[in-house]
């Protein structure tokens, strides 16, 4: 039988962060690390170091993920939306084609900045991709690739 209490004497992992306060300062635009500095340099350009705290950011890899988080959140939303307004009011098609298709561009437009800066906080927070030890305040420039600075 295998002896388990060097296992469970180990601590946990150098790069523990609170993972809520991470998806908070990500839900907030501002950085995971200092909940200072801006998170984005444009709409959703993460900026590559923190202007605060010096934290590099540019590790993140958080460009698959919001997209499907933005479009699960918001066909919630729209979906609940035409079900009750069909169910109780019975609205003209007129009404559906002039609320629906816009709400559902706002929603996206407005969700999809806070749930990707949510993503880099919690890759952060979990020191994912570059976030872990050694990489916490590595202020070194973005990799360039063949198509150009990664995004």
């Amino acid at each position: 039988m295998m002896d388990n209490t060097a296992m469970n004497d180990a601590g946990p992992p150098a790069h523990a962060r609170d993972w809520k306060q991470g998806i908070a300062r990500g839900l907030a635009r501002r950085c995971p690390a200092c909940g200072e500095g801006r998170l984005f340099a444009r709409y959703l350009k993460v900026a590559p170091v923190c202007a605060s705290c010096g934290q590099a950011l540019h590790h993140h890899r958080a460009d698959v993920l919001p997209p499907y988080l933005t479009i699960v959140v918001v066909a919630k939303f729209v979906g609940l939306g035409i079900y009750v307004s069909e169910m109780y009011y019975e609205p003209s098609l007129a009404f559906h084609l002039a609320t629906w298709p816009a709400l559902t561009l706002v929603l996206c437009l407005t969700l999809l900045p806070p749930l990707k800066g949510a993503v880099v906080g919690l890759q952060y927070a979990l020191g994912m991709h570059g976030f872990g030890a050694g990489g916490d305040n590595d202020a070194e420039k973005p990799r360039e690739t063949s198509e150009g600075p990664r995004t």
